[in-house]
């Protein structure tokens, strides 16, 4: 398994990581006890090397420590945590899936 480069930049309000043609990042703003996550970004030539994922673990990670409750407003983030079930409990209640 590939070590994670993945780094929280707390000043721009986001994780990011090197990736080939830039960085790729997923974007969050903190609200109280609340994460949303708005905006996941990889460059092209880094598309479909598993680094978004990467980069929303990490981010679920430092959610689950931070006692913070997820909002998933960005698509990908969204659709990672349907196929992640075990971030449920961290999961706003209005984001669960019954």
């Amino acid at each position: 398994m590939t070590q994670s480069n993945v780094r929280h930049n707390e000043k721009d309000e986001r994780f990011e990581s090197d990736a080939d043609g830039g960085v790729a990042f997923v974007e969050y703003i903190i609200d109280g006890d609340e994460i949303t996550f708005t905006h996941t970004e990889v460059p092209k030539q880094s598309e479909g090397k598993g680094i978004a994922g990467r980069l929303v673990a990490d981010a679920m990670a430092y959610a689950r420590v931070a006692n913070l409750r997820v909002i998933p407003q960005c698509e990908y983030v969204a659709a990672w945590l349907k196929r992640h079930r075990e971030y449920d409990d961290i999961l706003h209640p209005e984001y669960r899936e019954s």
